[in-house]
């Protein structure tokens, strides 16, 4: 008999033919043991199984079918059964084993159907004939064929567009989780594949939560496995996507590395934000305030950089005389003693030091007070009106004027279609 390494879990279905499946419990030695079978076989299994059992597991246990003849009934119990058992065993994706040599033909189609999501493995003993690719193995003096495969190497293929969906949706974190029950369940040669791939969605989590550097470690390293996974083929569209992740990758280094204390990199991030929390998540709230928050970022970073500016820990006397007098009355904090500049207020103070960005805000000001007085009376503002769509929208296309950015220039996410 071969010699393998014991299994986590074995499910063995059987019927009316002991020795194969002493065979198959002897060769895999599993720590916990379950019987599919009808109750006519329950005797069997006691009188001609057990006994024989070399190594006995630490766990066993029974789900009987009521008319093996019958897909559904054995559906049924196999599929009320399983996950409780499961759960009970603490077994995990991947680490069953199913035997489907007894099974008549309901009982494998409802078994194989059932143990899907627990099992990267079925096994079958057949007769030694020409035609099956598989082990020549001898039981009882009788010469058979041990077959093997997973299940998962092909159906992994359609959940893997699932989990593209989810990711292409946003839900990262959904993807994720998909990418790694498929990498628990698939052969060994997939698992590097579907690890990057999970990999790449948490890095994309990060950032969609402003981790950068999280992030971008988990881009480098998934960019480099799937890059490997890609010389060996990979799924149609991954050469694709590796353009684009490389591509954001960059843009995370740099806003990374970046020393600064206010970055330009960021102000663009937070714009590329609230354009994926409108188009893609159709969240025009949250779209609203990461508009705002970009809006103020810009003008912060040319406070910051032409003129050593910083809005939250200022000197009047860094500010246009107009308004010196206003940021001593008005912009002290109660909390910490510091002067804070507001947002209106930063671009009052770029426009008086000269700056063009701060005098366009100016000019734009009649056609932004209502759609900066929408976001405010919004209910992530301070309001309780919902924000309109229309609003968001008018919004992004005046700070996208004002700040002078290219569209082009924003980071985009890669759309997943492997």
């Amino acid at each position: 008999m071969a010699t393998e390494s014991s299994v986590k879990a074995l499910l063995v279905a059987i019927t009316d033919h002991a020795p194969p499946a002493v065979y198959t419990v002897n060769r895999l030695k599993p720590e916990l043991l379950c019987f599919f079978a009808p109750e006519s076989a329950k005797g069997l299994v006691e009188s001609s199984v057990q006994p024989k059992i070399a190594q006995m597991p630490r766990k066993w246990d029974w789900i009987v079918t009521p008319d093996a003849a019958r897909f559904m009934p054995s559906y049924q119990a196999v599929a009320r059964a399983l996950p409780g058992m499961m759960r009970t065993w603490d077994v995990q994706a991947g680490e069953l084993v199913v035997d489907l040599t007894g099974a008549t033909p309901a009982m494998a189609a409802a078994l194989s159907l059932a143990a899907l999501p627990y099992t990267s493995r079925i096994v079958t003993i057949g007769p030694a004939a020409t035609g099956y690719d598989g082990e020549a193995i001898t039981i009882d003096g009788q010469d058979k064929v041990w077959l093997q495969g997973n299940p998962w190497d092909e159906a992994a293929a359609q959940t893997r567009h699932e989990a593209c969906e989810y990711f292409n949706r946003g839900s990262f974190a959904a993807a994720q989780a998909v990418f790694r029950q498929i990498e628990a369940r698939v052969s060994g040669g997939q698992k590097p594949m579907y690890r990057a791939l999970a990999d790449l969605a948490e890095g994309y989590s990060f950032w969609e939560r402003f981790q950068y550097r999280q992030a971008w470690d988990k881009l480098k390293t998934a960019h480099k496995a799937l890059e490997m996974a890609s010389v060996w083929g990979g799924p149609p569209g991954l050469k694709a996507v590796l353009a684009g992740v490389k591509q954001n990758a960059g843009f995370l280094e740099k806003l990374v590395l970046d020393p600064n204390e206010v970055k330009e990199t960021l102000a663009l991030d937070l714009l590329a934000h609230a354009r994926r929390r409108a188009d893609t998540g159709h969240d025009y709230e949250a779209a609203m305030i990461a508009l705002v928050r970009a809006l103020e970022a810009f003008a912060q970073f040319q406070l910051f950089k032409q003129y050593r500016i910083k809005t939250w820990d200022l000197q009047p006397e860094q500010l246009p005389e107009a308004l010196r007098e206003t940021c001593r009355t008005c912009f002290l904090s109660d909390l910490d003693g510091k002067y804070k500049l507001p947002l209106h207020d930063q671009f009052r103070a770029l426009a008086g030091l000269g700056s063009q960005m701060g005098q366009a805000y100016l000019a734009q000001w009649p056609k932004m007070k209502p759609l900066l007085d929408a976001a405010n009376q919004a209910v992530l503002g301070h309001g309780f009106e919902t924000l309109k769509p229309e609003r968001y929208q008018q919004l992004f296309e005046v700070v996208m004027k004002l700040t002078g950015v290219n569209s082009v220039s924003l980071p985009a996410f890669p759309v997943l279609s492997l």
